[in-house]
C-alpha cells in the first residue's frame, strides 16, 4: 500500500520539467518516422479546415470501402524510438483556443522536446486522420535494447498464438512488460483525455522515484493522444466524414477506426481505457446489461469492476475542487461528496450496455483486454467546455489514469493469466459457457462484482460452430462480396484458411469446393470472429432500451453467402492453408472478345461505374450481369484487377440483347450515410440538393441541382407541396425521364406525392434495430436475391394500389432489439409486410426501400441492392 501511495502521489503531483511552449520551435528537418525527405511545418489538411463535417465530405473522395489498409502498425525495434515529427501549423480557428486545451498543432513540438529530455519516451505516427493530421502513439517505458524488444515481441506472439505454452512460461511471466493503453478524443469535442495523457506522460518521463522506475521496468504504458484530431480542431463529435468513429470498429469506414484496430493488434494491451465526456459525473465501465454472448466475462469483470472501484476511491480521495459526485438515491450528479462516482455495471439497469463491439472498449475486450470507457464529468457550455471546467476534467482524468496504471502494476500477473486464458479457450475451441447466477460464485479473482450479476444480466448462451465457410462457385451469391468479406476479416486479425481440396461436411450432405474460405473458430480471436460472423440474438425482452445498435453480422448483412458448420467440438472442416495476406482477386477468362460479370456485389457496382465513367459501352443483361464488347475489353481487364471481380465469357448475341447502361448523375437529399454509400458504389457525379433549395431556385428560375441529373436519391424528407414551384419543377423533371430512389418513409412520401407509388408507409419502433428476414417477390432485385436485411427502424408499406409493385417483403425478426412496447409497432406487425416497392408512370420510375440500406454504410448487401435499384430506375 505504501508503494501504491507513493506512485499515486508522484504521478498526480505537479508536472515537473520544462514547460513546452505552444507551437515551440522544431528544426526544419522534422520528418515523420525518422527518415525520408525533409519537411518544414508540413500539414496535409487545410489551414482552417471546415466548420462542420458536411463541408469536408463535399470535397472528399473516400478510398476503397474494403479495409485492405493501412499496413500493420509495427512497433519499434528498440526503445526509445524518437523520430523527428512533422509540425502542423496552428489553424486560425481552433476549438482548443476556447477551452485552452492542447491543440493538435501543439502535440508534435511538445513530444519532440519531451523525447529530447527523456529516454523513456517514444513516439510513432500510426496513421492519419481524414484530413491528414498525424495520429500519434506515445510509449513510456524503461529503455530496451533490440534484443530485449525482440524478446518482448516474441512473448506477445506466444501469448496470443501459443497460449498453452505461455501459461507455463516462467520467463515470460517474470519478464513480460505488460502493456497498458490509454486512448482519448475519439469524439472530437471531448477534449480533456488528451491533456491528461500529456500530463501523465510528462510525469512518467521525468519522475525519478522508485515506484515510477519499477512501473516502467514492468510495463509499457502506451497513449493514443487523440484518435480524432480533426474533430478536436473543429469541435465536432464525428470525424470529418461525418461518421462517429466510436461506432465504426466493425465497419471500419473511417481511417481513424482503422488506425485504432491496427494499433490494438500491435499493442495487445492488458488494459485498454478510452477517455470521453461528458456525463455530469465521472462515469467508468464495466457497463450494464445486456452482456454480449462472445465476451469472456469471468475473465474480464473481476478486474474491470475492481479497477472501477479503485478509481472511484482514488478520485473521491483526491477531493478535486469543482468535481461532482454520484448520488445513488436520486441517480443524479451532485456537488456534495457522496463517496461515489457512476459505474454503469452497478448503477445503470439498462441503456449503457457493452453488447455491440462497435465501440473502442468493447472491441478491445475481444482481444483479451480488460477495458473501460471513461466519461469525464463537466460538459460543454456552448460549443466547447470552459477553461475552468476543462481544468477539472483534466485533473479527474489524470487521477483516473494514474489509478488504473497502479492497479495493473499491482495485479498484472493475474490479469495476464486472464488474457492468456482468453486466447487459450479460442485456440482450444473450448465450449463457450455463459456466465449466469448459477456459476458466478465459482469465478476466481476479485469478487465484489458478483453481487451485481443478477438474473437480468445473464449472458445469452451461445452455440459456437466449428467454423464459418464462405463458399466459392455457384453456391456463392456474390463472389466479389465474399472476397471483400475475407479481406475485412483479415484486417480484423481473424485467421482465414482456404480449402486445399473439396471437403464434405458429415451429416449435412454438403460438399464445399476447393478454394472455399474457412474461418475455423479454433483460433485466438474466436470471440471476435463469432461476433463478426454470428447472427446474434433477439434481446428485445431482456432490457427496455439499448445504447446503440443490437445486431451487426457481416455474414448476414454484407452480401456474401456464409455458412456456419458444425459445433466447436467437431473436427476441422477439411484441410486448409491459412492466408497470410489478402488474396489477389480478379480473374479474366483468356481469348474471349465479349466479357461479363455479375452485378451482385459492391465491387461489381464500382467496376461498372468506373467503366461507364470511361465511356465504355457496358450493358446490363436480363439476368443481372454486365457485358462489355471487344472495344471495352482493355478497360474491363484493368477494372477486374482494380476491384477484384471475375470476368467470364459472354457472346455477341448476349451483348446485343443487353440494355446499355448510363454513367449516371445523382442528385441526393440526405446525410453523410447517403453520400458515402453512393460514393462506395462508385457513383461519382453526385449533387447535393434540398427541398428548400429546389423550391427557392425553381421559383426564380435559377438552377436547382436537378439539371442533368438522372436520379434523385431521397434519404430523408423532401417536402415540396403540390402547387409550389419546386413541386412543379420536379414533376417536369420526372416527365422528362427522371427517377426517384430512396429509403424510408420520407422517400415513400416523395415518390407518392408525384404519383409514382401509392399506399401508406408505416414506421416501426424508432429505436428498433436489427436483422430481419426478407423475401424477394419482385423482379428488380430478383437476379441476386438476399434473405436478410438491416432495419433501424423498419418501414413497411400497406394498402398499395395498382402500379405499385412489392419488391421485398419482411419475414421474422432474427436478431437485435425491437420492442413491441416501444414508440411504434413491434416486429410482429412487420412480418409479411412489403419492405420495398417500385412504381413507374411513363418514363418516370421510383424505387423505395423500407430497410436501412445505407445505415452508416454498414449493410453492404443493402448498398448493392440500392445500386441495382438506381440503375433500374434510370433505365
Amino acid at each position: 500500500m505504501l508503494a501504491r501511495t507513493r506512485l499515486l502521489t508522484a504521478l498526480t503531483g505537479a508536472v515537473v520539467g520544462v514547460t513546452l511552449a505552444v507551437g515551440g520551435a522544431v528544426p526544419a528537418t522534422a520528418t515523420s518516422g525518422g527518415s525520408g525527405p525533409a519537411v518544414a511545418d508540413v500539414r496535409t489538411g487545410p489551414a482552417d479546415g471546415p466548420t462542420d463535417p458536411g463541408a469536408f465530405i463535399a470535397s472528399y473522395v473516400p478510398p476503397d470501402p474494403v479495409p485492405r489498409g493501412p499496413a500493420e502498425v509495427h512497433m519499434p525495434a528498440s526503445y526509445p524510438y524518437q523520430p523527428r515529427l512533422r509540425v502542423f501549423p496552428q489553424p486560425e480557428r481552433d476549438a482548443t483556443d476556447r477551452n485552452r486545451t492542447a491543440s493538435h498543432a501543439d502535440l508534435a513540438p511538445r513530444l519532440q522536446r519531451l523525447m529530447e529530455r527523456s529516454d523513456r519516451v517514444s513516439t510513432q505516427v500510426v496513421g492519419q486522420s481524414t484530413e491528414g493530421r498525424d495520429l500519434y502513439l506515445v510509449t513510456v517505458t524503461a529503455p530496451e535494447s533490440a534484443a530485449e524488444t525482440a524478446r518482448q515481441a516474441a512473448w506477445r506472439e506466444e501469448i496470443r498464438d501459443r497460449p498453452n505454452l505461455a501459461a507455463h512460461d516462467s520467463a515470460l511471466r517474470s519478464g513480460y512488460k505488460t502493456p497498458i493503453w490509454m486512448t482519448a478524443n475519439i469524439h472530437g469535442d471531448e477534449w480533456e483525455g488528451t491533456d491528461a495523457a500529456l500530463r501523465v506522460v510528462d510525469r512518467l518521463a521525468t519522475a525519478d522515484d522508485r515506484a515510477t522506475r519499477q512501473t516502467l521496468a514492468r510495463h509499457r504504458i502506451v497513449f493514443s493522444l487523440t484518435l480524432n484530431p480533426d474533430g478536436r480542431t473543429h469541435a465536432t463529435r464525428p470525424t470529418s466524414l461525418g461518421l462517429d468513429a466510436n461506432r465504426d470498429m466493425i465497419t471500419l469506414a473511417t481511417p481513424e477506426a482503422r488506425s485504432y484496430v491496427r494499433t490494438l493488434q500491435a499493442v495487445q494491451p492488458l488494459l485498454a481505457a478510452d477517455f470521453h465526456g461528458y456525463t455530469g459525473v465521472l462515469q467508468l465501465e464495466p457497463a450494464g446489461p445486456p452482456h454480449g454472448e462472445n465476451y469472456e466475462y469471468d475473465l474480464l469483470l473481476p478486474h474491470g469492476y475492481a479497477i472501477a472501484r479503485q478509481v472511484e476511491d482514488d478520485v473521491v480521495a483526491a477531493d478535486i475542487a469543482g468535481n461532482t459526485y454520484y448520488d445513488p438515491g436520486t441517480g443524479r450528479a451532485v456537488e456534495k461528496d457522496t463517496g461515489f462516482v457512476k459505474i454503469p455495471y452497478r448503477d445503470t439497469p439498462s441503456g449503457w450496455d457493452d453488447y455491440p463491439p462497435v465501440f473502442t472498449a468493447q472491441y478491445a475486450a475481444l482481444h483479451g483486454a480488460v477495458t473501460t470507457t471513461v466519461e469525464l464529468p463537466l460538459g460543454r457550455t456552448g460549443a466547447t467546455t470552459t477553461p475552468a471546467d476543462s481544468a477539472v476534467d483534466t485533473e479527474v482524468a489524470v487521477t483516473a489514469m494514474t489509478s488504473m496504471i497502479d492497479y495493473v502494476h499491482r495485479t498484472s500477473d493475474a490479469m495476464l493469466a486472464g488474457q492468456v486464458e482468453t486466447f487459450r479457450r479460442g485456440v482450444a475451441g473450448a465450449p463457450k459457457v455463459a456466465l449466469t447466477t448459477r456459476n458466478v460464485a465459482h469465478v476466481p479473482g476479485p469478487d465484489e462484482w458478483k453481487r451485481h450479476w443478477g438474473t437480468t444480466d445473464d449472458q445469452e448462451p451461445v452455440r459456437l460452430p466449428r467454423a464459418y465457410v464462405i463458399p466459392v462457385g455457384e453456391d456463392q451469391r456474390s463472389s466479389s462480396d465474399a472476397e471483400d468479406l475475407v479481406d475485412t476479416l483479415l484486417f480484423h486479425g481473424i485467421e482465414v484458411g482456404r480449402l486445399d481440396a473439396p471437403a464434405r461436411v458429415p451429416g449435412t450432405g454438403t460438399t464445399y469446393p476447393a478454394g472455399s474460405y474457412v474461418v475455423d473458430l479454433h483460433q485466438p480471436l474466436r470471440g471476435l470472429a463469432n461476433s463478426l460472423l454470428g447472427l446474434g440474438s433477439d434481446i428485445s425482452a431482456k432490457v427496455p432500451g439499448m445504447y446503440d445498435i443490437s445486431a451487426w453480422s457481416l455474414a448476414e448483412l454484407w452480401g456474401a453467402t456464409v455458412d456456419p458448420v458444425g459445433v466447436t467440438t467437431d473436427g476441422p472442416v477439411g484441410r486448409t492453408t491459412l492466408l497470410h495476406a489478402p488474396v489477389e482477386h480478379g480473374g479474366v477468362v483468356p481469348h474471349e472478345r465479349y466479357l461479363r460479370f455479375d452485378l451482385a456485389g459492391v465491387a461489381d457496382h464500382r467496376a461498372l461505374n468506373d467503366l461507364l465513367g470511361q465511356d465504355v459501352d457496358a450493358r446490363l443483361t436480363a439476368d443481372g450481369g454486365v457485358v462489355v464488347g471487344p472495344d471495352g475489353r482493355g478497360p474491363a481487364v484493368v477494372a477486374a484487377g482494380r476491384y477484384g471481380i471475375d470476368l467470364g465469357a459472354s457472346t455477341r448475341a448476349e451483348y446485343r440483347s443487353a440494355e446499355p447502361a448510363e454513367d449516371l448523375t445523382i442528385a441526393y437529399v440526405g446525410d453523410q450515410d447517403d453520400r458515402l454509400a453512393l460514393t462506395a458504389l462508385g457513383f461519382d457525379d453526385l449533387v447535393a440538393v434540398s427541398a428548400g433549395g429546389i423550391g427557392t431556385s425553381a421559383a426564380v428560375g435559377r438552377p436547382t441541382g436537378l439539371e442533368g441529373a438522372d436520379v434523385l436519391w431521397v434519404g430523408t424528407t423532401l417536402d415540396l407541396p403540390p402547387g409550389t414551384a419546386g413541386h412543379e419543377h420536379v414533376r417536369s423533371w420526372l416527365r422528362d425521364g427522371g427517377a426517384i430512389v430512396g429509403r424510408g418513409a420520407g422517400a415513400f412520401a416523395a415518390a407518392k406525392s408525384f404519383g409514382l407509388v401509392s399506399g401508406t408507409a408505416v414506421t416501426g419502433d424508432e429505436a428498433g434495430n436489427g436483422i430481419i428476414e426478407t423475401d424477394t417477390p419482385g423482379d428488380v432485385l430478383g437476379d441476386h436475391p438476399q434473405d436478410r436485411g438491416f432495419v433501424y427502424p423498419a418501414v413497411w408499406f400497406t394498402d398499395v394500389g395498382p402500379g405499385t409493385t412489392a419488391e421485398l417483403t419482411y419475414g421474422s425478426f432474427l436478431a437485435g432489439h425491437w420492442s413491441s412496447s416501444g414508440r411504434g409497432p413491434g416486429p410482429e406487425a412487420a412480418s409479411g409486410r412489403i419492405a420495398a416497392v417500385s412504381g413507374k408512370i411513363g418514363q418516370a420510375r421510383a424505387f423505395v426501400f423500407g430497410t436501412s440500406v445505407f445505415f452508416r454504410t454498414h449493410p453492404r448487401g443493402g448498398l448493392s441492392q440500392a445500386g441495382t435499384a438506381i440503375h433500374w430506375a434510370a433505365g
